[in-house]
C-alpha cells in the first residue's frame, strides 16, 4: 500500500472515532451546557447538528478516495 492509502484510512478511522465520541456525549448527557434537561427529541436534533457537521469532512473524504482510486490506476 502507498502512503496515500495509509493516511486515507488514518483520517478515516480519526474521523469515526471523533463522530462516535461526540454521539456518546450526545446520548448520554442529561442536562446540556445551558442547562436543559435533555429529551430524546433534543438529543435526535443534536445528532442531526453532528450528523450536518460531518458532512465536509466526508464529503473531503469521498473525492480524496476518487483521488486515491484514479492515481492507483493509472500506474
Amino acid at each position: 500500500m502507498k502512503k496515500r492509502w495509509y493516511f486515507w484510512w488514518i483520517g478515516n478511522i480519526f474521523w469515526i472515532i471523533i463522530f462516535v465520541i461526540g454521539l456518546a456525549i450526545i446520548w448520554l448527557r442529561e442536562v446540556d451546557g445551558a442547562g436543559v434537561t435533555q429529551t430524546p427529541e433534543l438529543k435526535l436534533l443534536a445528532f442531526i447538528v453532528l450528523l450536518i457537521a460531518f458532512i465536509i469532512p466526508t464529503i473531503i473524504q469521498g473525492v480524496w478516495l476518487i483521488v486515491n482510486l484514479r492515481i492507483s490506476s493509472s500506474k
